[in-house]
């Protein structure tokens, strides 16, 4: 199983993690709400995880304009 981490904004990849035996508590998914893991989490067919996280660029950008994260997609 792979857990996959892109940037939920300009959907840059970030990094994988290819574990087989990595749980959610250890990547601290398992504190999130049900509605947070339907939008944070996605699986795919295959068991791969995609996790979708702000990139420091992304981060920074919308502290600075905070008027961006009124929009459906700020920074692609």
């Amino acid at each position: 199983m792979a857990i996959h981490y892109v940037c939920r904004h300009c959907r840059t990849f970030l990094g994988s993690i290819n574990r087989s035996n990595i749980t959610e508590a250890q990547l601290g998914l398992h504190s999130l709400t049900p509605a947070e893991r339907r939008d944070i989490i996605a699986y795919d067919s295959e068991g791969e995880i995609t996790v979708k996280v702000t990139c420091d660029y992304c981060k920074q950008a919308l502290e600075n304009n905070p008027e961006l994260s009124l929009l459906a997609s700020p920074l692609q």
